[in-house]
């Protein structure tokens, strides 16, 4: 997209647990850390996050967190840890939807509501765009919203994403590493 003689923003949209910081894993499915004293980035994070914003790209974190409607999640805890991943990350925001799949909300995942509202805000292009997940949600939403999706797979116990991920990652290292690597708009990766 070109306005005015200038390009529209490129994103990269980031889920929080298991993308940026490490998932409690109990019988093959993952859930959010429940304290700050739990919270715990992932190796290679920091460095894939400073090298897609010295590229130029917006870094947003999108992340249901469905406890805090249901009560598991105590909202001052939740604050802590996004206050720690501002500080130590930069992002430029944090979108987060606070839902269950009952409330039938636009910004859960898989829907495409939370990315389409980071992206407008940030002045993002998402067709220009990634999302980077580990989990089906992540890969429908993003599709859904026209970024190309990464999906890091840790072989969860849970259902596949209806559509294909543009490509399978170990962790946001190598996606980012794939990402500045193929600057195109094609909707093909790597």
């Amino acid at each position: 997209m070109v306005s005015g003689g200038a390009s529209v923003r490129r994103a990269v949209f980031l889920d929080r647990d298991g993308v940026v910081n490490r998932s409690v894993v109990r019988d093959g499915r993952p859930y959010p850390p429940a304290t700050l004293a739990e919270f715990e980035f992932l190796p290679g994070v920091s460095e894939a996050v400073a090298d897609l914003r010295a590229a130029g790209f917006a870094v947003a974190v999108v992340t249901n967190q469905p406890d805090l409607a249901t009560g598991k999640a105590d909202p001052a805890e939740v604050e802590a840890m996004h206050d720690l991943l501002r500080r130590t990350l930069g992002v430029d925001g944090i979108w987060m939807c606070r839902h269950t799949d009952a409330d039938g909300c636009a910004c859960r995942k898989p829907r495409p509501g939370m990315i389409l509202e980071a992206a407008a805000a940030l002045g993002a292009d998402p067709a220009r765009s990634f999302m980077v997940g580990d989990r089906w949600r992540d890969v429908e939403a993003g599709h859904a919203a026209g970024c190309r999706t990464f999906f890091i797979d840790y072989g969860y116990r849970e259902r596949a994403a209806s559509v294909a991920p543009d490509a399978v990652v170990r962790d946001l290292a190598e996606a980012a590493r794939i990402i500045l690597g193929n600057q195109s708009t094609k909707r093909s990766i790597g």
